[in-house]
Protein backbone atom coordinates (compact mmCIF):
# COMPACT_ATOMS: atom_id res chain seq x y z
CA UNK A 1 0.00 0.00 0.00
CA UNK A 2 2.67 2.46 -0.98
CA UNK A 3 3.99 2.00 3.02
CA UNK A 4 0.78 3.75 4.21
CA UNK A 5 -0.12 2.25 7.68
CA UNK A 6 -2.45 -0.53 7.03
CA UNK A 7 -4.68 -2.50 9.56
CA UNK A 8 -3.27 -5.91 11.02
CA UNK A 9 -3.89 -8.36 8.63
CA UNK A 10 -5.34 -6.74 5.79
CA UNK A 11 -4.66 -4.42 2.77
CA UNK A 12 -7.22 -1.86 4.16
CA UNK A 13 -5.90 1.73 4.98
CA UNK A 14 -5.93 3.39 7.99
CA UNK A 15 -5.94 6.51 5.93
CA UNK A 16 -9.44 4.65 4.40
CA UNK A 17 -10.98 3.95 6.96
CA UNK A 18 -10.53 7.50 8.64
CA UNK A 19 -11.88 9.36 5.10
CA UNK A 20 -15.04 6.88 5.68
CA UNK A 21 -15.36 8.31 9.21
CA UNK A 22 -14.81 11.28 8.35
CA UNK A 23 -17.67 11.62 5.47
CA UNK A 24 -20.20 10.17 8.42
CA UNK A 25 -20.12 6.61 7.54
CA UNK A 26 -20.75 5.03 10.36
CA UNK A 27 -18.59 2.06 12.38
CA UNK A 28 -21.32 -0.49 11.72
CA UNK A 29 -21.75 0.44 8.14
CA UNK A 30 -18.05 0.23 8.06
CA UNK A 31 -17.55 -3.36 9.28
CA UNK A 32 -20.44 -4.26 6.79
CA UNK A 33 -18.28 -2.64 4.16
CA UNK A 34 -15.09 -4.85 5.73
CA UNK A 35 -16.62 -7.71 7.04
CA UNK A 36 -13.23 -8.99 8.16
CA UNK A 37 -12.89 -5.67 10.22
CA UNK A 38 -13.47 -6.39 14.29
CA UNK A 39 -14.62 -2.42 16.22
CA UNK A 40 -11.43 -3.00 17.97
CA UNK A 41 -9.66 -2.45 14.35
CA UNK A 42 -11.41 0.91 14.05
CA UNK A 43 -10.67 1.67 17.60
CA UNK A 44 -7.41 1.78 16.60
CA UNK A 45 -6.80 3.42 13.62
CA UNK A 46 -8.27 6.07 15.61
CA UNK A 47 -5.56 5.65 18.51
CA UNK A 48 -3.32 5.84 15.53
CA UNK A 49 -4.19 9.02 14.05
CA UNK A 50 -4.56 10.52 18.18
CA UNK A 51 -0.77 9.14 18.36
CA UNK A 52 0.63 10.87 15.16
CA UNK A 53 -1.35 13.86 16.32
CA UNK A 54 0.19 14.04 19.40
CA UNK A 55 3.65 13.92 17.84
CA UNK A 56 3.31 16.68 15.67
CA UNK A 57 5.59 19.61 16.29
CA UNK A 58 4.27 23.24 14.77
CA UNK A 59 7.10 25.86 14.10
CA UNK A 60 6.28 29.15 13.65
CA UNK A 61 8.03 30.82 10.67
CA UNK A 62 8.58 35.00 11.02
CA UNK A 63 7.36 36.68 7.99
CA UNK A 64 9.04 40.21 7.12
CA UNK A 65 6.61 42.89 7.51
Amino acid sequence: MLGKPVIKDTRITIELILRKMAEGVIATEILEMYPKLKLEDLMACLNYAADVIAEEEVIEIATAS
